[in-house]
């Protein structure tokens, strides 16, 4: 490594493995080889970043270069053979998380110089906290390191500028060739944070303090500073998306030697289950930001309640028309037709323009329809929609104010990728969704840290992974959304979410070239509301091999969903 990187890593207090060059067979004969070590380890013997040498890396180690290292060295550190058991420590590449699991137990170290080989949005990120959790909370855990930092592309000239990234052999990163950060960025960030925080939600009885672990191996986390924040989130609506903050003070830092627990007082105010959301955001010693966690303050139907509010009942009735095929209702400019035949919402039209909007289609299962009714219910129109098989209702309320209520429910047993209910709309009238939830990025079921609740904007973009490197993407899997509005090219259409629990699936995401592990076997959807979502593999290794969170969603029972629609500005 280059002089001038081993002093940054000095400096930042990143932990280095020294390498001498070689894979997969030995690079040096043994007489070049001997002066290769001595010119390495003397020159770089004095940095304090350097834990071990490595001979070589993946089978390029000459063996008789294995007692040159120490010769050099006045801390004799140890040598690695990166990719085997060598010297007491097991560096083995790209085990499986049930192997991994065993390794641990083997009694040796366990310290893999490589492992989740990344590929397109794969690895990394996803997967990383299920190994992480099982590699720090073991004794013969050391640690561990992802392949790559960075996808490589070298600019085509003779292609327009064009990025090539050969194909599926060099988009391994978790930035892109340019260091655009991609979504397992802010997922390695915040499993990798040097302060833990295990609470994914806010109990019922939190009083304010937090358990917190210090994951420093020397900062005790009275030298951090730590800041908490209480904040407003606006209703639905492109024009009105800034936060609102309502209370933001410094903390006293709590007294937590390094790889110990110990709490932290937030001092709440004693109206803080008013607002929507609670940040914590911690600072290393030197003021740079380490994590903010942020959690929902009330349950998704509260907000729901909340933001339904601002569309007040106080306009004229929604009025209905039936005749043997369709159950047209109409509330305003907007107008809702209901095919007779099948219970779809078929289409909605908004000032007599068609917009290509219907549904919903259960995504996984059987369905058979069984029949509608329809009635006046003071100024708002019911419409339900019965079915037989998995799907069992869909309970619309159409509002004279335009706002649409969907209640649904479903019954699924069995393993599924992807399961809920889907709406259709054209995906080249799509342009521009601005939402609330935890982002900006998308999230796999193996890969759900990284995000921050807040209000986001995305343009829309048809990513081919390895190919295109315009960060966040756009198609994919939201989670702890509470509202989106999609901006399209013949309306707005809002919705807002009352159902916890619920992901929001944005079309289907692309394949990369040649993705192996990474491809996603699931059925193309495109406004959907989702109880399970898929998780992705890696290069080398299936989803299922990669931990609890790697595998199918188990669905068990009912499943409920309350979603609310308005279409127009």
């Amino acid at each position: 490594p280059d002089e001038a990187f081993l002093e940054a890593c000095d400096e930042l207090g990143l932990y280095v493995l020294d390498e001498l060059a070689g894979w997969q067979r030995p690079s040096y004969d043994t007489e070049v080889g001997k002066k290769l070590v001595k010119e390495m380890v003397t020159r770089d013997a004095s940095h304090p970043s350097i834990l071990f040498w490595d001979n070589a890396n993946e089978g390029g180690w000459n063996r008789e270069l294995d007692g040159e290292f120490a010769l050099y060295d006045p801390q004799k550190r140890n040598v690695l053979h990166p990719w085997e058991l060598f010297g007491g420590v097991d560096t083995d590449h790209y085990e499986t998380y049930e192997s991994t699991l065993r390794k641990l137990g083997s009694g040796n170290l366990y310290m893999p110089t490589e492992f989740l080989h990344g590929l397109y949005d794969g690895g990394h990120g996803a997967g990383l906290k299920d190994y992480w959790d099982a590699m720090y909370t073991s004794p013969q855990g050391a640690g561990g390191f992802l392949w790559a930092l960075a996808d490589e592309g070298v600019v085509r000239t003779d292609k327009n500028g064009q990025i090539d990234a050969a194909g599926n052999l060099a988009p391994d990163g978790i930035v892109g060739p340019y260091h655009e950060k991609e979504g397992s960025f802010y997922a390695v960030k915040e499993i990798w944070s040097p302060i833990h925080i295990d609470m994914e939600k806010l109990p019922a009885d939190f009083n304010g303090q937090l358990k917190v672990e210090n994951r420093y191996d020397f900062t005790n986390l009275k030298k951090c500073k730590f800041e908490v924040k209480l904040v407003q989130f606006p209703a639905p609506g492109k024009d009105v998306t800034k936060t609102i903050l309502s209370t933001n003070k410094t903390l006293k830092s709590p007294d937590i030697e390094p790889h110990s627990m110990g709490t932290i007082n937030l001092s709440l105010p004693d109206n803080w289950r008013d607002r929507d959301a609670l940040y914590l955001t911690a600072f290393d010693p030197n003021g740079n930001e380490i994590w903010t966690w942020s959690w929902n303050i009330a349950k998704n139907s509260k907000n729901a309640r909340k933001y339904m509010q601002t569309a007040a009942n106080d306009a004229s009735s929604a009025k209905f028309v039936e005749t043997d095929a369709a159950i047209q209702v109409r509330a305003g400019n907007v107008s809702l037709n209901f095919d007779k035949n099948n219970g779809d919402l078929t289409n909605v039209t908004i000032d007599g323009k068609e917009t290509g909007f219907g549904g919903p289609h259960l995504i996984e299962g059987q369905v058979s329809y069984a029949g509608i009714n329809c009635s006046q219910d003071g100024k708002a129109v019911e419409v339900n929609v019965r079915y037989e098989g998995d799907m069992n209702y869909a309970h619309w309320t159409v509002f004279p104010t335009g706002w649409i209520k969907l209640d649904y429910e479903f019954g699924l047993e069995g393993q599924y990728n992807l399961f809920g209910v889907n709406f259709d709309y054209p995906e080249n009238k799509m342009q521009t969704m601005h939402w609330l939830g935890r982002g900006p990025y998308r999230v796999w079921k193996n890969r759900m840290s990284g995000g921050v609740i807040d209000v986001y904007s995305n343009k829309y973009k048809n990513n081919i992974p390895g190919q295109t490197w315009d960060y966040p993407e756009f198609k994919g899997y939201y989670r702890d959304w509470q509202w989106v509005v999609f901006e399209t090219k013949d309306t707005d259409i809002s919705i807002v979410n009352g159902t916890d629990d619920l992901f929001l699936g944005i079309y289907r995401p692309n394949d990369g070239e040649n993705p192996r592990n990474t491809k996603l076997n699931v059925p193309e959807t495109n406004i959907a509301f989702l109880s399970g979502i898929p998780p992705i593999g890696t290069k080398f290794l299936r989803p299922e091999q990669l931990g609890p969170q790697g595998q199918k969603n188990q669905a068990a029972g009912k499943y409920n969903g309350t979603v609310y629609l308005r279409f127009g500005k």
